[in-house]
């Protein structure tokens, strides 16, 4: 599994198809994104990484940075999304982060 991580908007789907040379009907059947958005409802984190682990590519938005939230919920979720996001760094065989349409490889090789 390759996990690309990287802000938002910074280009992570268009760099991943491009890359990879899928169209965006290749990229929604093969690919899954925003995953941190489902971190904060998961019972089980573990569960949850390795069933997201099944796809090709997962793609997550980073949500760690800047102030923190005084939401209880907000702090929650943002904390779960990291965790989750370390969870699929460890089971992935390549973890690209992309900023700016940029991208730096920060565990195995690219395609």
């Amino acid at each position: 599994m390759i996990f690309v991580t990287g802000p938002l908007f910074a280009g992570k789907r268009d760099y991943v198809r491009a890359a990879l040379g899928w169209t965006e009907e290749e990229l929604s059947r093969r690919a899954v994104w925003d995953v941190q958005e489902q971190a904060g409802a998961a019972e089980d984190l573990e569960a949850l990484a390795e069933r997201l682990a099944r796809y090709e590519v997962v793609i997550a938005t980073e949500v760690g940075g800047g102030v923190v939230p005084v939401d209880t919920e907000q702090r929650r979720n943002r904390e779960a999304a990291g965790r989750l996001a370390c969870l699929l760094a460890r089971r992935a065989d390549t973890v690209v982060r992309v900023c700016c349409g940029l991208p730096q490889l920060l565990k195995g090789t690219w395609p």
